[in-house]
């Protein structure tokens, strides 16, 4: 599943070629995604103008010049593809082989005709994205936003928030940081390497890592290390893990999985300071965690 970096990574590819574009035509190619689309979804849509494109944790919200927002949510293996003149997206393949992202693809289900003959092109083979569109009023009372938490970065998430947020909570710290009611956007990769940074064991429980009062040293550590796992990634243009692609220039992918220190590295030797630990696979709640078991406390 494209993580937060990689959304980011998408909603500015989006951003500099949409922006500014009238979408004239919303052609659907099958009545649902992870649901049913809304009624008049296309209506609500054509002949709209592109505003702006934010992001509020793994969502994409494309801004409308008539009041509303077209909600886009990438599932597990949703991908946006620009085709046009000044536009060059390369979908690349998925591991069962069928080239998507042309718009005439197997697994094409969203085609958004622009005012300058391109088109944006939304390709799901596994059809468990989420598409919406609602007046931009209503986004704090939007049933998919409203109980989201804090966005993983410096100017929304706090030592003091994140544990007001854990205190209290048994579950394993690991669990708890996938709770997107406590931070926003973060998934299995990057929990995983934030956890490895601060030198905390994902089977500690939330309410531990919180302590009792005030602000613990892990919650300072977790913490910084969101801001800085997150913003290096998003920099780095996401990771290459699965089918993920840019939607800039010649589809190319982000590099911070070259950087990763324990996501996918059993048997390998810790990479942080002075450990000579191996890490270690487990699984929590379903999903591989990897971890240090020595530095990792």
């Amino acid at each position: 599943m494209p993580e937060l970096p990689e959304v980011e990574t998408v909603r500015r590819g989006l951003t500099r070629h949409l922006v500014g574009r009238t979408i004239v035509e919303l052609q659907l190619r099958r009545d649902d995604l992870r649901f049913p689309f809304p009624t008049d979804f296309s209506k609500q849509i054509e002949g709209s103008r592109v505003v702006s494109i934010d992001r509020r944790a793994k969502y994409l919200l494309i801004r409308l010049n008539n009041g509303k927002t077209w909600l886009s949510h990438l599932g597990m293996s949703g991908r946006w593809t620009l085709i046009g003149e000044g536009r060059e997206g390369r979908p690349g393949r998925f591991s069962h082989g069928a080239v998507i992202g042309s718009g005439d693809g197997p697994h094409d289900w969203v085609i958004a005709h622009l005012d300058d003959g391109g088109k944006a092109v939304y390709s799901d083979h596994r059809r468990f994205g989420i598409m919406d569109c609602f007046p931009s009023s209503s986004q704090a009372h939007h049933k998919l936003l409203t109980n989201l938490g804090p966005e993983p970065t410096p100017d929304q998430l706090t030592p003091t928030e994140l544990a007001t947020s854990l205190r209290g909570k048994k579950t394993p710290i690991k669990n708890a940081l996938l709770d997107q009611r406590v931070v926003a956007g973060l998934g299995n990769i990057y929990v995983s390497e934030i956890l490895h940074r601060s030198g905390v064991s994902p089977r500690r429980s939330a309410t531990n890592v919180a302590g009792v009062s005030g602000i613990s040293r892990r919650v300072e550590r977790i913490t910084y290390n969101t801001h800085a796992v997150i913003t290096e990634a998003i920099d780095a243009g996401g990771s290459t893990l699965q089918d993920f692609r840019g939607v800039d220039g010649d589809g190319s992918l982000g590099y911070f999985p070259h950087r990763f220190g324990a996501y996918g590295r059993e048997g390998q030797i810790c990479t942080n300071t002075d450990c000579d630990g191996t890490i270690r696979r487990i699984v929590q709640s379903n999903r591989s965690t990897f971890y240090c078991p020595r530095c990792q406390r």
